[in-house]
């Protein structure tokens, strides 16, 4: 009987011929930032043309680098899984040109802007999510506080994929991995990340610089928290998910299998390989399910 195939090592399937990818610009913070839009679909089908359901995401890169291409396979893999879904990828200001909270308020006005340029963004308005991975990830999970707290615009999910959350680097798994040969790289690359980009000390504790230090996370979007056996900010991304549950968010948490770390750019590889894809179709197939569903009779 032969051995199971570990996910991260399965090939994936072939792209359909239906994706179409679109260069176009998006209202930052202060200017302009590049972006692109992912659809799938042919423009005869049901759903095509504008979507109901926009997803906003953010490159990794340790908010120091990274950029538009990084994740390209991913995200074309993910509109293709979701032919409903119109995907925007954005860049940022990165911390080599301005530190926090510039990208956190790019994030945000990126947000904003596609509210405002549906047509645009290829979508009508009903749903937006926003995603992202590892500095992505906390962008996404910023946005969705400052969403909360600045009254819009309104979120119907978040889905953090191995979210940097966790500036101080404390917690078990990382300070494990700093103690491995082979990972103690991705260790330093994430201290001297948060060097960039937080280089006040006291920006480290504030909640739109580091999620899992907040005190007030109720009211949020529904989550889906994807973290990697052996990556170093799976402690992290598994305690911020305990405290969205606490503070009634629902959320879904889940520990993919091990993909090996060992350079930041395996991330957007690893969320390809790994189930990462089927997780987030099934995560937003349930959004939908919960908008379809009647109102409960009195």
């Amino acid at each position: 009987m032969s051995a199971q195939m570990n996910p991260a090592e399965q090939p994936l399937p072939e792209l359909s011929d239906r994706i179409k990818v679109r260069a176009l610009e998006v209202g930052g913070a202060e200017g302009p930032l590049a972006a692109r839009l992912y659809t799938s679909g042919d423009s005869g089908e049901r759903g095509a043309g504008k979507r109901d359901t926009l997803l906003v995401f953010f490159h990794p890169g340790g908010f120091v680098g990274g950029d538009l291409e990084g994740a390209d396979i991913f995200l074309r893999h993910m509109a293709d899984d979701n032919p409903h879904v119109a995907v925007l990828s954005s860049s940022y200001t990165l911390a080599t040109e301005r530190s926090f909270p510039a990208a956190v308020e790019d994030a945000h006005a990126v947000l904003n802007w596609a509210k405002k340029n549906k047509a645009k963004a290829a979508w009508t308005g009903k749903r937006l999510l926003v995603c992202g991975i590892e500095a992505g990830a906390n962008l996404a999970a910023v946005c969705a506080l400052m969403s909360r707290d600045r009254g819009g615009p309104a979120l119907a999910g978040q889905i953090l994929i191995m979210p940097m959350l966790d500036p101080g680097l404390t917690t078990c798994s990382m300070r494990e991995m700093q103690q491995a040969p082979e990972l103690l790289e991705v260790a330093d690359a994430c201290a001297a990340a948060y060097a960039g980009y937080l280089p006040n000390c006291a920006d480290r504790t504030h909640p739109y610089a580091s999620p899992l230090q907040s005190s007030r996370l109720k009211n949020l979007a529904p989550a889906l928290i994807l973290s990697a056996e052996d990556d170093p900010l799976r402690d992290e991304a598994e305690q911020y998910g305990a405290k969205l549950i606490a503070n009634g968010v629902k959320t879904s948490v889940i520990r993919m299998p091990p993909a090996l770390q060992s350079e930041a750019g395996e991330r957007n590889e690893c969320a390809c390989k790994c189930i990462a894809l089927g997780e987030i179709a099934t995560f937003i197939a349930g959004l939908d399910r919960a908008d379809a569903a009647p109102l409960s009779q009195e």
